[in-house]
């Protein structure tokens, strides 16, 4: 009898300390990424939609990929007015190559600026299921630093401004480029 009830003891213990699976819901915000907008020059009020734009990130031999097209196969182009890229959560620094008009046949008509962010990192905790995010803040000296490609070449991003310092949604443009 002992053993019996020691037996439902043990299983009712067991039973009780069960938890439901922590699974980190995909509607919980997570690490933001950047959020860019471009905008033509001589209207700055106007957005602009940028041409086969690649998003290269340092030291990486292939593009961001921005979508997938309807055979399944990736995009690293993208022709829009916005894109959203990823910062290094690892380091302070991110550096991008933004080439213009990629894979042009004529070459003249590529244009490649590079681009270095640089920023502070706080990470938060979200949840058990869902662990940290990394919040940015960028640098309020020298937050950007940009070239272009080589650098004796004119850079096509003519003008950028950020319009939001801390970086901790990607519900709002975080920096304006003028082309």
């Amino acid at each position: 009898m002992k053993k019996i009830v020691s037996l439902l003891l043990v299983l009712i213990f067991t039973s009780s300390s069960c938890e439901k699976d922590d699974i980190c819901d995909a509607n919980t915000p997570t690490t933001p990424r950047l959020v860019i907008d471009f905008y033509n020059i001589t209207t700055p009020s106007v957005k602009k939609n940028v041409t086969n734009l690649k998003v290269i990130g340092e030291g990486m031999k292939e593009g961001i990929i921005f979508n997938e097209g309807s055979s399944g196969e990736e995009q690293y182009l993208v022709n829009g007015s916005s894109v959203s890229i990823p910062l290094k959560t690892d380091a302070n620094t991110t550096t991008y190559d933004f080439i213009l008009n990629s894979g042009n046949a004529n070459p003249t008509l590529i244009d490649t600026d590079k681009v270095t962010f640089n920023y502070t990192r706080n990470d938060v905790f979200v949840s058990r299921a869902c662990g940290f995010k990394t919040l940015f803040t960028f640098a309020p000296n020298n937050p950007i630093f940009h070239v272009a490609v080589p650098v004796t070449k004119a850079k096509w991003m003519q003008f950028i401004t950020i319009e939001k310092s801390n970086i901790d949604n990607e519900n709002e443009t975080h920096i304006k480029v003028f082309f």
